[in-house]
């Protein structure tokens, strides 16, 4: 290659470089201009890098283990401990922390296993739209969407060892037709675009066409749909706790400290109040981030 073809080619990398630039911060720009989005951003930031640095940030980080101090059991908030202590001496917020750590986990191994399955079936199911193919993926989709997710959960955790293991199997096994559906949709309606024709007529591979031609058109709704279930997710993972289906004792869980501090009620009521309020908190988060996302990449693809 010459020097001058060298010199185009970077000139040619700046300038895509320079593009995907400016592509960014006008996507920032109007991430920005709303206010909630950015409210939310914060609130998952914040507990994110709670969660990561619990061990650091937890005012005791012992007491996210099995710590015992009756001395200190059922303190109100103030003063040593900010939000009080449980019926063995346990500090709240350490254990909230903590339990964000637990849920941020459960959230993300879910998204990241149900969301793949579900996609790749989704193109298929789409692309072939009209066929048995079709037919098969989208009626056993139908059958799991018939159940309420969180009935499934429970019937599927219940069969199995209550455990935090089995939690995530039972709402990765229930989440993926979601996903299924959504690209589903977004692939019936690409498959006929003259992008995807044009491949066609060129020889592309079947690979090639749905994961070089669709699948890209369908990434901002996807990465939406993964933010917003975040917080579902969250939701779920705290009811089977409630119940006594997902974490166990002593595992700092949001989820159960709020159905062990429901027996306290209305005395010792920061047992419960807290840590419901740190799931809305999270939840909250997510939600107004995913309508941020939602925004930006919705007039990005305009």
């Amino acid at each position: 290659m010459s020097s001058s073809e060298t010199a185009a080619a970077h000139d040619a990398r700046a300038l895509w470089w320079a593009m995907k630039r400016d592509n960014w911060r006008r996507m920032w720009y109007r991430f920005t201009r709303n206010p909630l989005s950015v409210v939310g951003l914060v609130i998952v930031l914040v507990t994110g890098l709670a969660a990561i640095f619990a061990d650091y940030i937890a005012p005791y980080p012992e007491h996210a283990g099995a710590f015992v101090d009756f001395g200190n059991a059922m303190k109100p908030p103030g003063g040593q401990y900010l939000l009080g202590t449980d019926p063995v001496g346990r500090d709240v917020l350490s254990r909230i922390i903590y339990g964000y750590r637990f849920s941020f986990g459960m959230a993300i191994v879910v998204i990241a296993l149900a969301a793949p399955p579900g996609v790749i079936l989704g193109l298929v199911a789409g692309y072939y739209r009209g066929t048995r193919i079709d037919s098969i993926i989208m009626r056993i989709t139908d059958i799991f969407l018939a159940v309420p997710p969180l009935v499934l959960a429970m019937a599927i955790t219940a069969v199995l060892t209550a455990n935090v293991f089995n939690a995530m199997i039972a709402v990765t096994l229930m989440w993926w037709p979601w996903y299924t559906r959504l690209v589903y949709g977004l692939a019936s309606s690409l498959r006929n675009e003259f992008y995807v024709q044009a491949a066609e007529v060129m020889g592309a591979s079947k690979f090639h066409i749905l994961f070089r031609e669709i699948l890209p058109n369908c990434i901002s709704s996807i990465l939406t749909k993964m933010t917003l279930d975040m917080g579902f997710v969250i939701i779920i993972g705290s009811s089977l706790s409630f119940v006594g289906l997902g974490a166990q004792p002593p595992t700092p869980d949001l989820g159960t400290m709020v159905a062990d501090g429901a027996k306290y009620m209305p005395d010792q009521w920061w047992l419960t109040t807290f840590p419901a309020l740190a799931i809305v908190t999270v939840v909250l988060g997510f939600n107004l981030l995913g309508d941020g996302l939602r925004d930006v990449l919705t007039v990005e693809e305009q």
